[in-house]
């Protein structure tokens, strides 16, 4: 059995996760990877992929500050605008914070919104919002109430190539980023293991405890016979046999075209070392890779934004590692042709308060927040402005729904679509669906 298991991530509000998702060859119970690629083409209902659009949504996971990123506020009382200081970029009249100086050279490539706003300031149903389009309720922690946008992604849209997965998580499953009601087989592929190893493999595409690929090919015979003795017992007729689900559950561990997909160590040095040999820029690159191959949704956790005390240090151990791997990320998909078919979204669940608390660290603050965009054919530039403190929006205010909105225009996913949940009533995959005006 092929097991996918990731690591905890704490935030301040204590809780700790785990995600879990099993994919078994020959399985005694639960879903095997055949069923799963079963249950999802069934579900995809748009009917045949008619572009190769997809999205890398990389997921700021404890709530970035937006004076200390995309919206610095250089003429704020000291207490509001921090230790950090403004950039200028190559667009006139658009400043960044200091470590933000590699995104500062292709901020014309780049869309900023300043406005985006919700309600509350709590880590759980704030990711839950970011990540589905609804407040989480009830208890912090626990599963998904409702689907992911990459488990949205993954049942109505599918993969761009049917040889992968069309939802991977790098390298561990987003806070809220699972299937809810849509069922285990939308829930993402998760690659575990950090790219930046020099020994990188992604076991989910190994062969384990001793299985060879010739092992495995007995295995798909053994598989064949039984499946022929069912069918001669079942005298409807309806049993499938080894067919094409089964086919590709085989490729994808024993396939090249997968595992060509994650295979980073083959991407040129000099390349690799544009991003950062690190594993937020690495996790980057190889999201790159896997969207060039056919994957439809990738999310990359770029954690540690959760910055309660001194909150200079803290930019400075994570700021320039994320800048560099977003400017490489954005310059890379150009360079290759890909700014169109490839939405690059940066965001967190909420910004950081306008004053400095006394640990100098910034606070919870869902009243305002910047999220980054990029690629997908979007116009570029700067959407929207907070006050002079950064306190809430003052013009072309918007909510996470309308970023989730815009991503899924880029899809071909009609928000206004929907799907039962656990009670069997009909839901929107969006309740608020207007998607950010000013961007398409």
């Amino acid at each position: 059995m092929l097991t996918i298991k990731g690591k905890a991530a704490a935030f301040c509000d204590g809780v700790s996760r785990r995600g879990f998702l099993k994919a078994g060859l020959l399985s005694a119970g639960g879903l095997t990877l055949a069923e799963v690629l079963r249950h999802r083409a069934a579900a995809v209902e748009a009917g045949t992929v008619v572009n190769n659009h997809s999205v890398i949504f990389l997921e700021m996971a404890g709530g970035p500050t937006q004076f200390e990123t995309y919206d610095p506020k250089p003429d704020a009382p000291i207490e509001c605008r921090g230790p950090l200081q403004p950039i200028q970029t190559n667009t006139p009249g658009v400043i960044l914070s200091e470590y933000m100086a590699e995104q500062s050279k292709i901020v014309d490539k780049l869309a900023i919104v300043r406005s985006i706003h919700h309600n509350s300031n709590s880590h759980d149903p704030s990711s839950h919002l970011s990540q589905t389009g609804y407040y989480k309720s009830g208890p912090k922690g626990g599963p998904n109430q409702m689907p992911c946008f990459g488990s949205i992604a993954a049942k109505f849209r599918g993969s761009n190539d049917p040889s992968l997965p069309p939802y991977v998580a790098v390298p561990q499953i987003m806070r809220n980023g699972q299937s809810a009601q849509l069922g285990k087989s939308f829930n993402p592929f998760e690659t575990i293991a950090d790219p930046n190893d020099p020994k990188h493999d992604v076991r989910n595409l190994s062969l384990t405890g001793g299985l060879t690929v010739s092992r495995l090919a007995d295995r798909r015979g053994l598989l064949s016979t039984l499946d022929r003795k069912r069918r001669m017992l079942d005298l409807s007729g309806s049993a499938d046999s080894l067919d094409q689900f089964t086919q590709r559950a085989f490729d994808l561990v024993s396939g090249a075209k997968a595992r060509a997909a994650f295979d980073i160590n083959s991407e040129d040095t000099k390349l690799r070392d544009a991003y950062g040999r690190n594993t937020v820029g690495q996790s980057m690159l190889l999201a790159r890779r896997l969207v060039g191959a056919g994957v439809t949704c990738v999310t990359v956790r770029v954690t540690g934004w959760d910055d309660h005390n001194k909150i200079a240090a803290g930019i400075l151990a994570k700021g320039p590692n994320y800048d560099r791997g977003v400017a490489a990320l954005i310059t890379d998909l150009y360079d290759r042709g890909m700014e169109k078919d490839v939405l690059v979204v940066s965001m967190g669940e909420f910004g950081r308060t306008p004053r400095i608390n006394k640990n100098a660290g910034r606070d919870h603050w869902g009243a305002v927040m910047s999220v980054m965009l990029a690629g997908g054919g979007l116009q570029t530039g700067v959407v929207g402005a907070s006050n002079s403190k950064g306190e809430v929006p003052v013009n072309n205010a918007y909510r996470p729904e309308n970023v989730l909105a815009t991503m899924y225009r880029h899809l071909g996913i009609d928000p206004a679509w929907t799907f039962d949940d656990l009670s069997g009533r009909p839901r929107y995959i969006l309740e608020r669906s207007e998607v950010i005006r000013e961007l398409v």
